[in-house]
């Protein structure tokens, strides 16, 4: 933050405070606590005046010690701009402490599964337990809390891997992350209106729902120079780019008209994060018999 922007903020912050207090003593200074001359504010309605009576002591100490609260709380905790109190607490140092006492506490059991191969961890009651919570935690807000994907992101369930879904490729994907792209209109920049109706036409026909038969048929020509180098002479994919299998039932972006039409003409692209620079390897390959159990 600059220091503009401090000194704004801490002005702000110290005005209020120091404005509410003012106001406390500005209003209690102009009223009398002697009920014999106790005075309206000329307010009246249907024989009910309005007195302009002081607080209670006990309530006005009470706002003051607000206040004094406030000034005490913001010299030991952030709050004041780019000071950070005098205690030097911050949101980064408290996550690494609860970090270091989970290592201390959690560490030497996730160290047992370390060098346990995947597809014995799967069958690890306890292990599937500690990966359900890496997921939840880590995972589920891309691939929802049943695994089950959205639009835009895989269904962890099924058997339609992008990338592969043998414990291998999952470790892969989650220590290292993946990059897809999906070009638009493929590796042929200049396809026309006419042949993106074709290509989609071409890739309904695979299940039966081509709306055009003729423009079906047109469409592979077009599929053969924008597509098949990625996802195959067969449509079948290419594991090693991410390229999905288009005769499946498994659609990332919907399998529509629609939604087939926009993929190819605006492409996609896709990340998923790598898991190394925030999970343990021990943790990793939890989350990666977890992964791998969810489908198998």
């Amino acid at each position: 933050m600059s220091s503009f922007w401090s000194i704004w903020i801490s002005v702000i912050v110290l005005g209020t405070i120091f404005g509410c207090w003012w106001l406390l003593w500005a209003t209690r200074k102009g009223q009398t606590s002697d009920t014999e001359t106790e005075k309206t504010v000329g307010h009246s309605f249907d024989g009910i005046e309005e007195y302009d009576n002081p607080l209670p002591k006990w309530w006005y100490y009470l706002f003051v010690a607000t206040c004094v609260f406030a000034l005490g709380y913001l010299a030991l905790y952030p709050g004041l701009g780019n000071f950070q109190g005098f205690l030097g607490w911050s949101q980064e140092n408290q996550w690494e402490e609860e970090v270091q006492q989970a290592e201390a506490r959690f560490g030497e059991l996730y160290d047992k599964y370390a060098d346990t191969p995947v597809t014995e961890l799967a069958q690890d009651d306890q292990a599937m337990r500690m990966g359900q919570r890496l997921f939840l935690n880590n995972c589920a807000v891309c691939h929802g809390s049943a695994g089950r994907g959205s639009i835009g992101f895989p269904n962890l369930t099924d058997d339609a891997w992008l990338y592969g879904g043998e414990p291998e490729d999952i470790l892969e994907t989650l220590h290292n992350g993946r990059q897809g792209n999906m070009p638009a209109k493929g590796t042929m920049p200049n396809m026309t209106a006419e042949q993106v109706d074709q290509v989609v036409n071409y890739v309904l026909s695979f299940s039966g729902r081509e709306k055009d038969k003729e423009a079906a048929e047109a469409g592979a020509e077009v599929y053969a120079q924008g597509c098949v180098a990625c996802h195959g002479a067969d449509a079948e994919g290419n594991k090693a780019l991410g390229a999905p299998n288009l005769k499946d039932d498994a659609w990332l972006y919907g399998s529509t008209y629609e939604w087939i039409e926009e993929t190819v003409l605006y492409g996609r692209q896709n990340v998923m994060p790598a898991q190394s620079d925030r999970l343990s390897d021990a943790q990793i390959q939890i989350l990666a018999a977890y992964v791998y159990q969810l489908s198998n």
